[in-house]
């Protein structure tokens, strides 16, 4: 099930977040850094940001029958490129990957985001990542050369995906 998250989900949201950064991100990311994450912490964020998103800023959960697995966020294009939409975090629990609950949440972001406005998508994923550019390709998403930016640890290597016409993904 996918749905709009709100400020009563902020601890789920947490541990996904945490939970989901621990499982893909163990060699990428400095294990300290990893380790010091705290649920406490990310749910603060997640409430205050879902009690008073930005401007056209959204956020969906998915969930299975017993807990939250899943969840994507974004809003404007920090690139500020006119009509440019961005995902700025999608993340599913291991366990749960495979059965198209990333596809959906993508797609629900990206119809979210066409009925406000958005004509292009974009997002940026770890270089080495090599799971999650595999998936954002196979949604047609065309990738950009990697750069550098700055990240947990010290300096990350990012490659964006664009989207040029969202509606290749609203369906």
């Amino acid at each position: 099930m996918i749905f709009p998250a709100g400020p009563d989900d902020a601890e789920d949201l947490a541990r996904v977040h945490i939970t989901s950064w621990r499982e893909t991100y163990q060699g990428l990311l400095p294990d300290s850094y990893l380790a010091r994450m705290s649920i406490p912490v990310y749910a603060r964020r997640f409430r205050a940001g879902l009690l008073q998103p930005g401007e056209r800023e959204a956020t969906l959960a998915a969930a299975d029958r017993t807990r939250l697995v899943g969840y994507a966020s974004g809003g404007p294009s920090r690139s500020r490129r006119l009509g440019e939409a961005e995902i700025m975090t999608l993340y599913v629990l291991k366990a749960a990957q495979g059965h198209g609950l990333g596809r959906e949440l993508m797609t629900g972001l990206a119809r979210v985001f066409a009925a406000n406005g958005a004509t292009s998508l974009m997002l940026s994923v770890l270089r080495d990542n090599i799971p999650a550019r595999q998936f954002y390709e196979h949604l047609g998403g065309l990738a950009e050369a990697p750069r550098r930016e700055p990240g947990p640890g010290g300096v990350t290597h990012e490659v964006s995906y664009r989207w040029p016409d969202i509606r290749s993904l609203t369906g």
